[in-house]
């Protein structure tokens, strides 16, 4: 009995470490790969291996220390207005054409109904580009809010959201909607930043009031 625990136990370390390899967000990485070490002390002492629980255990320990620096440590975000016409911004949408499709299909950058555009920086990285176009009642109907997979750890949503909130309401935005989305982990982004969800002939719309 023991035995075939031991064996669980190695097996889920196992695919806990091969999942964190996986993830673009270095938080997620530290977490999943901190408890896939854990997985694997307990399997060491199970098997009386010490030199997996030694090693595991210093591998631990360093996602520890990351993990306590991340949470220390406090980034500079800022929200910066574009007119699309930046060589930087058209380099951004080149290098991430297919993310950028993949997420959004129907995004076109030559549209020029699309009058709110800004995007965020992270310690002087853009993060996240945002473009909608604004109604005349105050519904900002949006074409991209794309954050690149390194920063999707909701940091910019709640910048924007809540800390950018007055940016917002002074271009005249009352509400946000999203007419589509197509990825089930954006739709989940979405319901942690408190988008409504309405569905009208078939089509789910999220509804977030500013």
């Amino acid at each position: 009995m023991l035995h075939q625990t031991a064996v669980i136990v190695g097996y889920l370390a196992s695919v806990l470490l091969g999942i964190s390899l996986m993830m673009n967000d270095d938080l997620k990485f530290r977490w999943i790969n901190a408890f896939g070490c854990l997985f694997f002390i307990v399997y060491g002492f199970m098997i009386k291996a010490f030199p997996i629980v030694l090693t595991n255990g210093f591998l631990l320990l360093i996602n520890v220390y990351y993990l306590f620096k991340i949470y220390r440590t406090t980034e500079d975000l800022e929200l910066i207005e574009f007119n699309g016409n930046e060589k930087l911004v058209h380099k951004f949408f080149e290098f991430y054409k297919k993310d950028i499709h993949q997420l959004f299909p129907d995004f076109l950058n030559e549209d020029k109904d699309n009058n709110l555009r800004f995007l965020v920086l992270r310690d002087l990285v853009i993060a996240t580009i945002f473009i909608a176009e604004l109604k005349e009642d105050g519904t900002a109907v949006i074409k991209l809010n794309y954050t690149v997979p390194k920063y999707r750890d909701d940091k910019v949503g709640k910048f924007i959201l809540n800390k950018e909130n007055n940016f917002l309401t002074g271009k005249g935005v009352k509400r946000i909607i999203y007419e589509s989305v197509v990825s089930k982990r954006y739709e989940r982004f979405l319901k942690k930043m408190n988008f409504k969800v309405f569905e009208t002939a078939g089509n789910k719309h999220f509804i977030r009031e500013v």
